[in-house]
């Protein structure tokens, strides 16, 4: 490969391939004082070059007629990689005929140049081409950018909808007289029944993050709960039960009233959690009597979660209870009933999340 001195210039590198010393010459001589002149002396040297330096060319003159691997061969296997919309590639042949000319052009040559070559028309032609195709790559490097600027500005203001949704759901906590950590542990455990046992079969890791976000809303609904219910010390009345489960659709009809949160992935998610993570396998939960898996498995996961953590920390209207006590509890049935399968999961999964609440509980007296 003969080439110019490119440490002391900037100059693009241009490609000749030639098996024709003094083609080569000449159209070196033409392109010298704008280009860095890069030769090949036939069409196979020409096609490994042009392959392995792409990023680097401005161009490629290609002649017809060659040992080892003609030009038209060349330009097959350039063409079948789409080289040619990346890099200008011009055939310079003293082979005019109409049958070479179209198979050229076919196979996405920008332009056909006879010989012998009048330097000022060739070279007006050949920058041309070279002047669109640095200006078409300035363009897509531009738009690139901007794409990337709107998928961030995009990204940053679905994570601020979340974000406030999240704040949302911790303010409602601490209205509630429960840690906000209630909602971050609900996403723990959610996310390690779906992620780590049989029970998120079907379900991709995408989906599960997007579970695991929306579980943080399954008690939005209580905002529209008095406090003098939502903090009561003790039973609640039927009346006052009956107030307070309209949380579920309350929590549902809020949710879809943000438009952020009803374009966003995980809405659908969330509208189910937030509506029937009440349900119980048997039917007798509520608001809508939903039997076995009527109710998605991700709600359940939600629902078995709350009971969990609730068992598990103080509230209110209560101590907290150990966690083998609680564990006993859920599978006793005393909370409620569960589908067999998701408390298997969580039977084999609850040791490990008691790392979510830190030491201390297994020696609590309650229960």
């Amino acid at each position: 490969m003969g080439k110019t001195t490119m440490g002391e210039t900037e100059k693009k590198p241009l490609l000749i391939v030639d098996d024709d010393a003094i083609n080569r010459a000449i159209l070196a001589n033409i392109f010298e004082e704008d280009y860095a002149i890069w030769e090949a002396e036939n069409g196979e040297e020409g096609w490994e070059l042009a392959r392995a330096r792409e990023e680097e060319l401005s161009a490629v003159l290609l002649d017809v007629v060659m040992p080892k691997m003609d030009g038209l061969e060349v330009l097959r296997r350039l063409s079948q990689s789409g080289y040619m919309e990346r890099v200008p590639v011009f055939l310079i042949t003293a082979d005019d005929s109409g049958a070479t000319m179209q198979t050229a052009y076919s196979l996405g040559v920008m332009d056909v140049i006879t010989k012998p070559v009048v330097p000022y028309i060739v070279r007006r032609r050949v920058e041309s081409v070279v002047e669109l195709f640095a200006a078409r790559r300035r363009l897509s490097a531009q738009v690139e950018r901007q794409r990337d600027q709107l998928l961030l500005q995009a990204q940053q203001l679905a994570e601020m909808g979340i974000g406030m949704v999240e704040a949302l759901a911790t303010a409602i906590e601490f209205r509630s007289d429960e840690s906000g950590e209630h909602v971050r542990r609900i996403h723990g455990i959610t996310r390690h029944l779906l992620g780590r046992t049989p029970l998120g079969e079907g379900l991709s890791e995408s989906d599960i993050q997007l579970i695991g976000m929306a579980s943080i809303t399954h008690d939005v609904g209580k905002i529209a709960i008095p406090d003098a219910i939502l903090n009561k010390n003790g039973r609640l009345t039927g009346e006052e039960f009956a107030i307070m489960k309209t949380h579920t659709r309350k929590g549902a009809e809020l949710l879809s009233s943000i438009p952020q949160m009803r374009s966003h992935a995980a809405f659908r998610y969330a509208y189910d959690i937030a509506l029937h993570h009440h349900e119980r396998w048997d039917g007798r939960g509520y608001p809508d009597g939903l039997v076995g898996d009527e109710t998605p498995v991700w709600t359940q996961a939600v629902a078995l979660a709350d009971v969990y953590d609730a068992l598990v920390s103080k509230r209110c209207y209560k101590e907290a209870y150990s966690f083998d006590t609680a564990l006993a509890m859920i599978l006793e049935g005393q909370c409620g009933a569960f589908n067999p399968r998701l408390l298997a999961a969580f039977q084999a999964v609850e040791p490990s999340l008691r790392n979510l609440y830190g030491k201390g509980k297994e020696e609590n007296p309650n229960g």
